[in-house]
């Protein structure tokens, strides 16, 4: 079962013939940074569960805004002195030796968990700022 939602282009083209292109972009990387930082927050408090160090969430970055195929976004990656980008995948994922790792699936429940309150922050900033 699907959902055909219209008039999404034009309502995009009116806001920006009312707030000008520029301010719209602005507006739309304010309001995906908010939901950034309530996925990176989810994350941190997922990530508790298997602490060691604590690397894994200090090393929790949101990318710059940039434009992608599917529209304006941010990325959520680790970079750090740690290099703990490397971990994640196996701590997501697991290996053949250890297929259930502390933190197997933590990323995919922190996502999920996230939704309605990302949802809720880009709400906010877009109704704040229009």
């Amino acid at each position: 079962m699907g959902v055909n939602i219209t008039g999404l282009k034009s309502l995009q083209a009116e806001l920006e013939k009312r707030f000008g292109q520029a301010k719209m972009q602005e507006i739309s990387d304010q309001a995906l940074f908010e939901g950034a930082q309530v996925i990176k927050k989810e994350l941190e408090q997922n990530f508790e569960s298997f602490r060691d160090t604590g690397a894994s969430i200090d090393e929790i970055t949101i990318s710059d805004p940039k434009d992608g195929p599917n529209g304006r976004r941010r990325n959520i990656h680790w970079i750090g002195p740690k290099d703990r980008y490397r971990l994640i995948h196996i701590n997501e994922w697991g290996t053949v030796k250890n297929p259930n790792p502390a933190g197997k699936g933590k990323v995919a429940a922190s996502l999920e968990g996230g939704k309605k309150a990302y949802r809720k922050a880009v709400k906010q900033v877009l109704e704040s700022e229009l």
